[in-house]
């Protein structure tokens, strides 16, 4: 019996770059992971691991010094983004200032043409599922934080990607609005079923919002799992302290 399709599968991924003087700087080393269609993954790590230029890479803003990405069993190569089916969820929403709720989300559709009827009906859909049903003639600086993700998010989703990538978006909102956010994000990709990828720094995020943890340290991967067995069966030090409150006992091996 055949293995179904992942949505996304990155099979020994190395990204190395040169630095100012020249000198090699390797942000991604040899890493591999699959997302199974419909869950959500999240890439954990500290600052610099390398979880970000991962999403890019899936994305076709960047492209793999090494390895291959694949995306619903199909080589990615070096497509361009345009021309993969993935859409993007930004840290900083990226917006239009100038264009009505409407137009953020349309704007999608109507560069690839669709008549205005079917634009329309998809567009008001998505805000309705994402939460902003009846603001689709407010401007982004009308709206709260919390509004600008969901417009973002719905202009993510009105063009039905094959899947959703998020680079830390939640990371510009206070405490209360991020959990309120985690909650709203996980809702909609649930509901929809669409293949995921998170990047956060976050844990407790992590946790609340995956199907499975990818944790990383200097490009490399520490462990993946769900978030249970990684709370619960750390690989390493790094993972334990980095992904929870742990005590770790000096202890001397005296036999074996």
């Amino acid at each position: 019996m055949s293995q179904p399709v992942p949505g996304v599968e990155l099979r020994s991924i190395t990204k190395i770059f040169q630095d100012p003087q020249g000198r090699e700087v390797v942000a991604a080393d040899n890493v591999s992971f699959t997302v199974p269609r419909g869950e959500l993954v999240t890439l954990l790590g500290p600052s610099g691991c390398g979880k970000t230029t991962l999403l890019r890479m899936i994305g076709g803003f960047e492209h793999q010094t090494r390895g291959e990405i694949f995306i619903d069993g199909q080589s990615a190569g070096l497509t361009p983004p345009n021309k993969r089916n993935t859409s993007m969820v930004f840290q900083s929403y990226a917006l239009f200032p100038h264009m009505t709720v409407f137009d953020n989300v349309a704007y999608g559709p109507r560069l690839k043409k669709m008549p205005a009827a079917e634009i329309k009906a998809k567009v008001l859909d998505i805000m309705g599922v994402v939460g902003l049903g009846g603001m689709e003639s407010r401007t982004p600086g009308q709206l709260s934080g919390g509004q600008q993700q969901r417009v973002a998010l719905a202009r993510a989703l009105v063009n039905e990607p094959s899947v959703l990538l998020f680079d830390e978006p939640l990371s510009n909102l206070d405490a209360r609005l991020r959990v309120q956010m985690r909650e709203e994000i996980r809702r909609v990709q649930t509901t929809l079923g669409i293949t995921s990828v998170y990047v956060t720094h976050d844990q407790e995020e992590a946790v609340c919002i995956s199907d499975r943890i990818v944790v990383l340290r200097a490009g490399r991967i520490e462990q993946q799992g769900s978030p249970r067995e990684i709370y619960e069966r750390p690989a390493s030090r790094f993972v334990a302290g980095f992904f929870g409150k742990v005590n770790f006992v000096p202890a001397a091996v005296t036999a074996v």
